[in-house]
């Protein structure tokens, strides 16, 4: 379930246009003090609008803003926000399908590791069908080029092969299922792995990044089975350690917190004694926090 806080009553698009507007624009341009990112911004209003409306509202809002500014709301939001707070915002303002395949797009283009297949085995496997079609889409139209085509340049063959198969296929998300074959599949896996016939076609296990495939091959179950879980272990990992991984910890409050960021509060305790909500105040502060914390049901 959805943590996402819409109140009862909403403003029009263009009441919301003209409010993010104003706190948009900081300091006037006719002031004479120095000017830098966030001077003067109230982000308390942005978090207010924006962190209280739905995919479609945001959606709005962005097209009539430009309507009547003539310019992205994004592209405002950029100029006039900085840091984390920012690149929360900005992703969280997207349309849930251009979102999903600017993630994907950026993960294809860093060094290679399989924690960044993360976000695209999340919209394989932990999206709807409709919603995996609808990034596609969006891949396409953003980039010229197909995500099949960027998995297959930059991914290693054992690992492309299963993530091919998993963002090409239309997988069924309903409750009706064929017992008989799900019987007949699990036994051809069953033989497989236990006689070690890892090139078969059938398994999508083939020598060569044994590991990495392992890895890969948990998370897709994990992401299928129990999302929730997976989605926990993602935020739990990027405030462990050093510094805290921005980026993983975006992705996963922004994505789900239309979608089951509730699910994903009710399982952290257990796996981890603590709450989302402590984890996200401990490694994070000011707007940025507020923001986030408004995402996952918070007051804010």
């Amino acid at each position: 379930m959805a943590t996402l806080r819409v109140p009862d009553m909403v403003p029009t698009p263009e009441q919301d246009a003209q409010k993010l507007r104003e706190a948009l624009q900081g300091v006037p341009l006719s002031s004479t003090l120095p000017l830098w990112k966030g001077y003067g911004v109230d982000e308390k209003s942005v978090i207010r609008i924006l962190g209280h409306r739905n995919a479609t509202q945001r959606k709005q809002i962005r097209e009539i803003y430009h309507q009547l500014y003539n310019e992205d709301l994004i592209d405002r939001i950029n100029s006039e926000i900085a840091g984390d707070f920012k690149d929360a915002l900005i992703l969280w303002t997207y349309d849930p399908a251009e979102r999903h395949a600017r993630l994907a797009k950026e993960s294809l283009k860093k060094k290679f590791s399989v924690k960044h297949l993360q976000v695209i085995v999340e919209i394989a496997c932990a999206s709807s069908p409709y919603h995996l079609i609808a990034v596609r889409k969006a891949y396409c139209s953003l980039f010229d080029c197909s995500l099949e085509e960027d998995i297959v340049s930059v991914v290693p063959f054992a690992l492309r092969k299963l993530l091919l198969g998993l963002v090409s296929s239309f997988r069924y998300d309903k409750e009706l299922v064929d017992t008989e074959l799900a019987k007949s599949e699990a036994d051809v896996l069953h033989h497989a792995i236990t006689s070690k016939r890892f090139d078969d076609d059938k398994v999508d296990i083939k020598n060569g990044g044994k590991g990495d495939l392992v890895s890969l091959l948990k998370m897709v179950i994990l992401c299928i089975d129990t999302p929730e879980m997976h989605f926990a272990e993602v935020i739990r990992d990027s405030i462990l350690g050093i510094g805290t991984d921005e980026e993983a910890l975006n992705r996963v409050i922004v994505t789900r917190a239309e979608i089951d960021m509730k699910n994903i509060k009710e399982v952290y305790p257990h796996m981890y004694k603590c709450t989302v909500e402590d984890d996200v105040v401990g490694d994070t502060s000011g707007s940025y926090k507020n923001f986030l914390l408004a995402l996952t049901g918070d007051k804010y």
